[in-house]
């Protein structure tokens, strides 16, 4: 659990309030704009380009919530819902591959 909240916390890095102008995909755009200190742009380029490998667009889409409501990403861990589980077996893989390939 502690691993999956670290991961989070690596993806939800992100430059301080710059304009999301020329950054592309939902994960990224939510990625700049979520106000977070210690990441640039070329940080949440880098996480999307993970995303457009690792996630279909519906997906993306819900993980680029996770920046503006964490506890979205929470509630997702911890239900029981397969396609909830589905899902966060693919977000998963996809922020290990995004920690591994962007820090």
């Amino acid at each position: 659990m502690r691993a999956v909240f670290a991961t989070l916390a690596v993806l939800a890095l992100a430059s301080c309030g710059a304009s999301t102008r020329g950054v592309n995909g939902d994960v990224a755009k939510a990625c700049v704009a979520s106000g977070r200190d210690a990441a640039n742009r070329s940080l949440c380029s880098c996480v999307q380009q993970v995303a457009n490998q690792s996630l279909n667009a519906s997906d993306q889409r819900r993980a680029a919530g996770f920046f503006e409501d964490p506890q979205t990403a929470q509630d997702t861990r911890q239900s029981d819902r397969a396609s909830d589980e589905a899902f966060w077996a693919r977000y998963r893989a996809f922020a290990d591959r995004a920690e591994a390939s962007c820090s």
